[in-house]
């Protein structure tokens, strides 16, 4: 019997093309809901120049214009959609703004919509780089209460 609902986290990457397809290949549900976590610009400016150490002028973006991040975002869950419908996923597609970290806003989101399954993919790093940069899929991982199928890169 297949599950009612799947999330799969899409960011554009190989890794998240990849999860897709074995998520088609190995799964059923009767719904897919393609997710992509976005950050708005001008969060990513105060971060980045936190990060640098750099004070940056301040930065608004127009109001009557949508935030690239969100135009970014809504094309590549546009694209996540179509591959999921090409692999046999009845997909839908859902752009979602991260306030916190992405890892967060994607076990929100499975949360809310009650999810049975959430698909990530992962850069597949180990040793120190993976200690020093957890992944987005391991938090999700270590912080839902659901199944996660966490598909590794490719050779």
């Amino acid at each position: 019997m297949p599950a009612d609902l799947m999330l799969i986290a899409y960011d554009g990457s190989e890794n998240s093309k990849r999860a897709i397809e074995y998520a088609g290949r190995f799964l059923a549900a009767k719904r897919a809901v393609v997710v992509t976590a976005w950050e708005p610009m001008v969060r990513q400016a105060a971060r980045m120049s936190g990060l640098s150490g750099v004070m940056q002028p301040e930065w608004v973006p127009d109001e009557t214009s949508e935030d690239i991040a969100l135009t970014d975002a809504k094309s590549t869950n546009e694209e996540g959609v179509d591959l999921a419908l090409l692999a046999g996923l009845n997909a839908e597609g859902h752009c979602r703004e991260s306030t916190t970290a992405i890892w967060a806003t994607i076990v929100e989101c499975a949360n809310e919509l009650d999810a049975d399954i959430i698909v990530t993919g992962t850069r597949g790093t180990t040793g120190l780089r993976s200690l020093l940069q957890s992944s987005v899929a391991d938090h999700v991982l270590r912080h839902s209460h659901r199944p996660v199928l966490i598909v590794p890169p490719g050779h």
